[in-house]
């Protein structure tokens, strides 16, 4: 069954991307959720209640049936959890923390189904092995300006895809979503994507 119209909760050029790229109809509205309101250390919670809160902002705005996509993600390294970083001189520490380490990328998932006033909330994991680029590569990467826009300090869709030797698990969830994930969970709230092709 076709699902109602689906709308991502997020300004992310790359989420939007990805659903484009598997052919998912959507429209963008984004939440503009205050993270700093939600905190925890255990980064499986944390990504999760982020990805929940901005699908709730964005539900309570709709008038007509919709399935809201809330997502959030996080680089977890030696017991650190890193989001965005704040600034070019901290985007360059982590950069060089994460010099030849592996780190795991988590996005949490929310999807609400005004149409059935059902809500859902998973994750996905991926292990990313990094690699060892020197100062002078690193300082050049920050200048571009792309470490600051992404959770984890790098975006293996751009430029940073120069400084990840490999990844397990999904691809699309160090992007920012979890393609396969999306579409247990849409199955679970008895709609199909693939419907939306024909």
């Amino acid at each position: 069954m076709l699902p109602p119209t689906i709308v991502l909760a997020s300004q992310s050029a790359a989420r939007r991307q990805l659903l484009k790229a598997a052919g998912i109809p959507h429209r963008v509205q984004p939440s503009y959720f205050d993270e700093s309101q939600i905190q925890s250390s255990n980064p499986v919670e944390l990504v999760q209640k982020l990805a929940s809160a901005k699908a709730e902002v964005v539900a309570a705005q709709q008038r007509e049936p919709v399935l809201v996509v809330g997502a959030d993600s996080v680089l977890y390294l030696h017991g650190e959890i890193l989001g965005k970083p704040p600034n070019p001189l901290e985007a360059e520490r982590r950069l060089r923390q994460m010099r030849g380490e592996v780190g795991e990328l988590y996005t949490g998932h929310a999807l609400i189904d005004t149409k059935q006033n059902r809500r859902l909330t998973h994750y996905a994991v991926t292990r990313v092995f990094f690699a060892k680029p020197s100062d002078e590569e690193i300082r050049a990467y920050v200048a571009t300006g792309e470490p600051l826009a992404c959770a984890g300090c790098f975006a293996i869709d751009g430029r940073g895809s120069l400084f990840v030797e490999r990844i397990e698990g999904c691809p699309g969830n160090v992007i920012g979503l979890s393609l396969p994930l999306l579409r247990r969970m849409v199955q679970e709230l008895g709609y199909s994507l693939t419907d939306a092709w024909s």
